[in-house]
């Protein structure tokens, strides 16, 4: 088990006055399987009273207005959380009965549907086939599938944005884990199995001291239903572990960005993003 302690700092510098803006934040995580939520706080500036709330996929909303002239907006989320390794048991369910259960429940037939963000192109698919043709279990398959899509794409800084789709980042194959992850979905969704995308953070240093801070990134990684919803990190070819601080869970990216809003003003601004996190037991 470690504990962290993240400091995810964010916001917008404006090319001018703004008079209004109205926005949301899902920059806080949950309790929930795997971690334990000891302290959170959201410090919003211009100061604001927020209203919070939990979203229809079961993640933290912080909604927010400010109606004072301002030229930056900035957000700075501190949480305190403890995390274990995740336990990840084998299920042998077979297609046919991964169907029938998939009808169960609305949460595995709402994961199955494709959006603009995650439609694979063509040749994704054949893959995600192929993989399934060879593969005894549908977990088999849905582990297979995402180790190879972490595999074809180059993780590279900076060469997408967040409107980037899936399919635009198997074009050039490279990118970043959010596009790791949309490509993961939408081959698991193409071959018949629920998947869901994770926004969080990953601690990038196994090994950090008690007491070490090191600069992180917001991460994303997949969750597929084969019986139970399993975790994997396909952008670091890893289970999801005691590093990993779940925040939000969605079909995509937009159902879980960590800033989004409208604002009354001079076109044009600027965002920025640190994050911090420190290893406390």
């Amino acid at each position: 088990m470690k504990r962290l302690r993240i400091k995810h700092s964010t916001g917008f510098h404006y090319e001018g006055e703004v008079t209004a803006s109205y926005n949301e934040s899902r920059m806080l995580p949950v309790s929930a399987d795997g971690q334990l939520v000891l302290y959170s706080n959201l410090e919003v500036l211009p100061i604001s009273s927020h209203h919070s709330y939990v979203d229809y996929w079961g993640t933290r909303v912080s909604s927010f207005e400010i109606l004072t002239p301002h030229s930056e907006l900035s957000l700075t989320a501190t949480s305190l959380v403890e995390v274990r390794d995740r336990d990840h048991p084998e299920h042998r369910l077979e297609w046919t009965a991964l169907a029938d259960a998939i009808e169960t429940a609305t949460e595995y037939v709402e994961q199955l549907g494709q959006t603009n963000r995650t439609r694979p192109p063509a040749e994704v698919v054949e893959l995600a086939r192929e993989i399934v043709a060879r593969s005894e279990s549908p977990c088999e398959a849905a582990l297979e599938i995402a180790r190879e899509i972490g595999r074809r794409i180059e993780y590279l800084s900076g060469s997408t944005t967040v409107y980037t789709t899936a399919a635009q980042a198997w074009e050039q194959k490279k990118g970043v884990c959010q596009d790791i992850t949309h490509l993961a979905i939408g081959a698991l969704r193409a071959v018949g199995i629920p998947a869901r995308y994770v926004s969080g953070y990953l601690h990038p240093k196994p090994d950090a001291a008690i007491g070490e801070t090191v600069t992180g990134e917001s991460h994303a990684w997949v969750e597929w239903f084969c019986g139970a919803w399993k975790g994997y990190d396909p952008t670091n070819l890893i289970d999801i572990g005691d590093r990993h601080v779940t925040v939000g869970r969605g079909r995509d990216y937009g159902d879980v960005a960590p800033l989004r809003g409208v604002y009354a003003g001079p076109y044009g601004s600027k965002l920025f993003v640190t994050v911090e996190i420190t290893r406390e037991a």
